[in-house]
């Protein structure tokens, strides 16, 4: 891989992360911001942002992370068993939100470059962002995907649809027979198109997270709500912790390189609650959650 195509990556994932640091703290200027920057003694490191306890942002944390290594770790070469025993090297930005308004979505959004160093040399691109709210508005899932679909649009007609249908699949928790919220894009291994037509198509995906999220955020931050909405939404929390534990490649890659787990464990909530054998009244906006929410649909016919 050329250096220079390397640096050019690495400059547009640390610009990502400013601007996304940036609106961030515009849209709720009284959390407490903290930035740790890191180094891994395997070679490389990152910077960690935190914002946490504003009226908006409950916990929301941006990654920057640059990292290499001697030997894929097995979550990497599950999929590709020629890489066992190669170096490496991964970089990219990621970001979960946990907002304090359970009618404002939490959200995961992340791109990522990666490079072998070793005779096997190769790279990919991978990421996407989707969105898991506790309270759904079909309003805010319909342009949700529409941000999505025109993100993809301009690279071919096929990608939208097989990266939504990917992301379906993949934020999925078996143990619980139900997708973790509404999906977005999911992508991985991506270099289809050649370099530079790859890498434009990773900033059309990290461009687009921004507007789409934040407009609604501002749609439903100012919507009242109960002590029972904030329960249900600490309970729902509950999945999060589950997939990003037990399910999620990124964490165990994370972990499996010795990486710093501060920044490997950001995408935790800050409060979370697991209640034995709860279930939805019927009829209830939580049972419309389960009922017409948690399982893939077009999104983009049903309105």
């Amino acid at each position: 891989m050329d250096p220079e195509n390397i640096a050019a990556v690495k400059r547009y994932l640390t610009g990502l992360q400013d601007l996304l640091t940036q609106h961030l703290r515009t849209l709720d200027p009284d959390a407490r911001f903290r930035e740790d920057v890191w180094q891994r003694t395997e070679g490389g490191g990152g910077i960690a942002r935190v914002l946490d306890g504003g009226p908006l942002w409950e916990k929301a944390g941006v990654n920057f992370s640059d990292v290499e290594g001697a030997e894929l770790p097995p979550s990497a070469t599950r999929t590709r068993p020629e890489l066992a025993g190669e170096s490496w090297r991964a970089m990219g930005v990621s970001l979960v939100f946990h907002p304090l308004n359970p009618h404002v979505p939490t959200t995961h959004m992340n791109v990522r470059f990666f490079t072998t160093l070793g005779k096997r040399a190769t790279w990919w691109f991978g990421g996407g962002f989707d969105l898991t709210p506790y309270y759904p508005d079909l309003e805010d899932a319909v342009d949700w995907h529409r941000a999505a679909k025109t993100a993809c649009d301009q690279f071919g007609p096929d990608l939208y649809p097989r990266l939504k249908d990917a992301c379906d699949r993949y934020f999925y928790l078996p143990h619980r027979g139900e997708t973790r919220g509404i999906g977005g894009l999911f992508f991985d291994d991506f270099n289809e198109l050649g370099f530079p037509e790859s890498f434009a198509f990773l900033r059309a995906v990290g461009d687009a997270f921004w507007p789409a999220y934040e407009m609604i955020v501002n749609r439903r931050r100012g919507t009242p709500y109960t002590d029972q909405e904030r329960h249900f939404q600490l309970y729902r929390r509950g999945r999060y912790v589950e997939f990003n534990l037990l399910q999620d490649r990124g964490t165990h890659f994370g972990i499996q390189s010795q990486g710093r787990t501060e920044s490997i464990l950001m995408s935790l909530p800050p409060l979370v609650r697991w209640e034995y054998g709860w279930e939805a009244v019927p009829g209830s906006p939580e049972a419309n959650l389960y009922a017409d929410f948690l399982r893939p649909r077009d999104w983009l016919t049903c309105h």
